[in-house]
């Protein structure tokens, strides 16, 4: 399964990215081969409609779970629809690395 983790580098060392359809980068992790890819995000600077693009680019992929801090009211429908299932993670600051192995532990 893919998941894709929103990210504030292109490097595993990267920081959670708390925004969605604004985040730097998506790190997308491929549960079945271990494979971690890092996608920039071109909605990030987008004066509007960045979730909905960014929902666009992560079903391209073919992710089936999303990791990131916060989802717009726009985004959730839309990822329900596609049955993209949405995890918030508001804990302590994780880096991409972190969050995989906590991922590999469940």
């Amino acid at each position: 399964m893919k998941i894709a983790i929103t990210a504030s580098e292109n490097k595993p060392e990267a920081k959670l990215d708390s925004r969605f359809g604004r985040c730097a980068y998506f790190a997308i992790y491929d549960t079945e081969n271990g494979s971690t890819e890092f996608i920039q995000n071109p909605n990030k600077e987008s004066v509007e409609g960045a979730g909905p693009a960014s929902v666009q680019l992560i079903a391209s992929k073919g992710v089936k779970q999303i990791i990131s801090g916060e989802f717009g009211g726009k985004v959730k429908s839309i990822l329900e629809s596609l049955q993209i299932q949405m995890i918030m993670f508001n804990g302590p600051e994780k880096s991409v690395d972190e969050i995989i192995k906590l991922i590999n532990q469940n």
